[in-house]
């Protein structure tokens, strides 16, 4: 199965010259459509190798040449991490494994982990869409980016990597953790772009401050940031504290890794790479699609992945699309930042809650610092929620009056964007556990009992 692959060119669709561009991100809709409804048909004959979906497809009674337009894509089975869960390990391959290249796998932590594995041209795609993003958040072959994501079997560090070859950029793979090391780095080799989580980027901001060195004294232009829900007020608070331009992405290890989808500097939403994936945007409950700008699951179908394709796979990530035209010039889908999952999301009283809703609460009081953790305990017959928070050095201090003030404002602020009333502890500066991957932020003390 070819993936057909575009190559970069030296013009961008506005007719500028430019080191690094790839064409397909500016298609006509139309071709777009096209070349979609070619792969998928592609996709379903390669998926039929895998036992999964080759019963799935015949109880289905659906075969590649069914597949006559885009809306066929309903016709076809949605997957689960459940389904990928059961095919462990390697039940989802779909090529022998004498033609696997490498092996990723996702963390396990929310249950036991899977594996997904490349082909060698599965890692070039790989390798192209991340430098997609990048270039479009501004990286150039003349800069040096700073990769703090870890190196492993999580996809982030290795895709991230590439990418940036791909560009021509150099690379400082300093992986995750030792975050004095980090700064320290930032220092002396003066990258311009910095790569990891967005809590991990606040922190290495925080242990410069300590160590001494001016956040803004960096080198730092660009900072691509990934693997865990943010806000808006987290992208203010990290471009204020590193003097940086923040841009999101977005990715996910049984689809390819990061590089499904990233921001332009027109921030308004990620760019879809549609070419090699299609994404559609459905009601979790009736898994009917809804329409543009409304939020809902996200479910992604692979349309040029050899290794493990995967059809129609459900995020539990809740995003909304938009299809109307960007400024920058690309002609794919953006879908908005992830607001939450369908699976951590909160019932607390009845009330949906989702964690990013609780932080850009906070980040609206002044004095809050963005490290949080939600505590649920049900003592009795009602939910308690209680919400742990950093304050800033300058406001935390023995003025009960003073702190008092802050606390009725974070929780007037929460119950205002939650509709739940939640109590609020403050907490001194570096006193919430931090790491250089995803944040733990809530502990729902329920699922105990």
């Amino acid at each position: 199965m070819s993936t057909g692959s575009s190559s970069s060119v030296d013009w961008n669709c506005s007719g500028q010259e430019q080191d690094w561009w790839d064409p397909a991100e500016a298609m006509p809709r139309a071709e777009l459509r096209r070349l979609q409804l070619e792969r998928l048909r592609g996709t379903v004959e390669q998926a039929s190798k895998v036992p999964f979906y080759r019963e799935q497809l015949r109880t289905a009674g659906v075969t590649a040449d069914h597949i006559q337009s885009l809306d066929d894509i309903r016709r076809l089975p949605f997957t689960t991490k459940d389904d990928l869960r059961k095919g462990y390990p390697l039940g989802f391959l779909a090529i022998p494994r004498s033609e696997v290249a490498r092996y990723h796998g996702s963390s396990g932590t929310t249950g036991q982990p899977t594996f997904v594995a490349y082909s060698r041209e599965d890692l070039n795609t790989w390798a192209n869409l991340c430098a997609r993003f990048l270039y479009a958040g501004g990286l150039r072959p003349e800069h040096t980016v700073h990769v703090a994501f870890g190196y492993g079997l999580f996809t982030g560090g290795f895709g991230l990597h590439y990418g940036i070859e791909e560009v021509g950029a150099a690379v400082i793979p300093a992986a995750a953790g030792n975050t004095r090391r980090q700064a320290l780095i930032l220092r002396d080799l003066q990258p311009e772009t910095l790569v990891c989580t967005p809590s991990y980027a606040l922190s290495i901001a925080e242990v410069c401050q300590e160590e001494g060195i001016d956040p803004h004294s960096l080198r730092l232009r660009y900072g691509h940031f990934g693997g865990e829900p943010w806000t808006v007020n987290m992208r203010h608070q990290i471009e204020a504290n590193l003097g940086i331009e923040a841009f999101n992405n977005y990715g996910l290890s049984e689809i390819i890794g990061p590089g499904v989808s990233g921001e332009c500097s027109e921030h308004e939403g990620m760019h879809v790479q549609e070419d090699h994936f299609i994404v559609e945007c459905v009601d979790p409950d009736t898994l009917e699609p809804i329409e543009d700008g409304s939020y809902g699951e996200l479910v992604f179908t692979t349309l040029t992945k050899e290794a493990m394709p995967i059809i129609r796979y459900r995020t539990r990530d809740i995003a909304a699309l938009e299809t109307c035209p960007c400024a920058c010039g690309r002609t794919t889908v953006r879908m908005h930042r992830v607001v939450g999952r369908t699976d951590d999301m909160l019932i607390i009283r009845g009330v949906n809650v989702y964690p990013s809703q609780v932080e850009e609460a906070l980040l609206r009081v002044e004095g809050a610092a963005p490290h949080y953790l939600i505590e649920i305990h049900r003592p009795g017959a009602l939910d308690e929620a209680t919400v742990k928070v950093e304050v800033l050095p300058q406001v935390f201090s023995d003025r009960m009056r003073d702190l008092q003030a802050l606390r009725d404002s974070l929780e007037m602020a929460i119950e205002a964007n939650t509709g739940v009333r939640m109590r609020v502890e403050l907490a001194p500066e570096h006193t919430l556990e931090r790491t250089a991957g995803k944040s733990q932020r809530v502990l729902d003390h329920r699922k105990l009992l």
